[in-house]
């Protein structure tokens, strides 16, 4: 097994230059390289807890989302974690299968595994499972979702919901429709509630009415909920037109049309959430709302690099929340 004393043989340094760095202490850009490319030929294995422990830092931000399954999560978190990797920092992830007390405990064994930092799309919207890391002054950046009673105390990287979705809507109501159903994840998540509140806005500009039949809820965000949900407007409501606010109900609400024998946009005008690969295999092309999901991933990073520089220079920490702009992406569905 490699020692630090082959890594510093191999880079041609001393042992107290591959020490600072593996401790966390900033050397020449040339060493930084040398001492990886070491590491990387000799298989030396760093125990990140135990340097941790020494320092303060482990170069380790932990990560917890409702759904490893969750593409939309994911693609975000693999451009977050290129750039980290970058900068010298690695992931740890964990899926709470949003259940509160499961996103409560991973938190806990992220803490114990000394994380300089959390990364967190929150499934419960109170809020306590990140106390214990405010108080140990853990910088945290939220994903898509505000905490409202966390404002001031946490980071957080948004989109524009509103605002897309009340576009999202328009478009629809230019084209003709009124009746527009629109399908919408769990009420308690505040990206379904801003989702609503576009939909809601558009009706409101335009002076239409709002039917309570062509709303639903959903208590999961996934293909069942989207297929079921179509399912009910369609035999109950008969709207000429659907707004679907998550890309895995998508995928199941053009299932249960296919079921259905509607064709889109001839039986049915469609618009939807995400421009994800599976999105693009739907025919005809779909018209999406947009989400940036490089720029969600470089502004996580670049807010959770400098929180924790912040942390370690002892400068006062200043909470930054970032409003992102979705796209609306024209395609044939409509």
């Amino acid at each position: 097994m490699a020692t630090i004393k082959d890594v510093a043989k191999h880079a041609g340094l001393s042992m107290a230059t591959v020490s600072k760095y593996l401790n966390g202490i900033k050397v020449q850009e040339r060493n930084k390289i040398s001492i990886d490319t070491a590491i990387a030929e000799l298989g030396y294995s760093v125990n990140e807890l135990d340097r941790g422990l020494r320092t303060g830092q482990s170069n380790i931000i932990g990560v917890v989302i409702p759904e490893l399954s969750g593409i939309f999560t994911t693609t975000i978190l693999s451009y977050t974690d290129d750039i980290l990797f970058e900068r010298g920092y690695s992931l740890i992830v964990g899926d709470c299968r949003s259940k509160i007390e499961r996103e409560a405990r991973s938190l806990q064994v992220l803490l114990s595994r000394q994380v300089d930092g959390i990364i967190n799309m929150p499934s419960d919207m109170n809020g306590k499972h990140l106390l214990p890391a405010i108080d140990k002054n853990i910088p945290v950046v939220l994903i898509e979702r505000m905490i409202s009673s966390l404002e001031g105390k946490v980071n957080a990287v948004l989109v524009d919901n509103v605002t897309a979705s009340m576009q999202a809507t328009q478009l629809l109501i230019d084209a003709g429709h009124i009746d527009i159903g629109i399908i919408l994840g769990p009420q308690h998540i505040i990206s379904f509630q801003q989702r609503f509140q576009g939909y809601k806005q558009a009706f409101e500009k335009n002076n239409i009415e709002l039917k309570p039949e062509l709303i639903r809820f959903s208590g999961r965000s996934n293909i069942q909920s989207g297929y079921l949900k179509t399912i009910e407007l369609i035999n109950e409501c008969k709207p000429t037109a659907l707004f679907v606010t998550n890309h895995y109900m998508t995928l199941g609400v053009t299932m249960a049309l296919g079921d259905m024998r509607m064709s889109i946009p001839q039986d049915i005008s469609l618009v939807a959430y995400d421009d994800l690969p599976a999105s693009r295999v739907i025919k005809p092309k779909l018209t999406l709302v947009a989400q940036p999901l490089e720029e969600i991933a470089h502004s996580i990073a670049d807010i959770i690099l400098a929180a924790i520089e912040n942390k370690r220079e002892n400068k006062s920490p200043e909470a930054v929340v970032k409003l992102l702009k979705a796209e609306i992406q024209i395609g044939d569905s409509v």
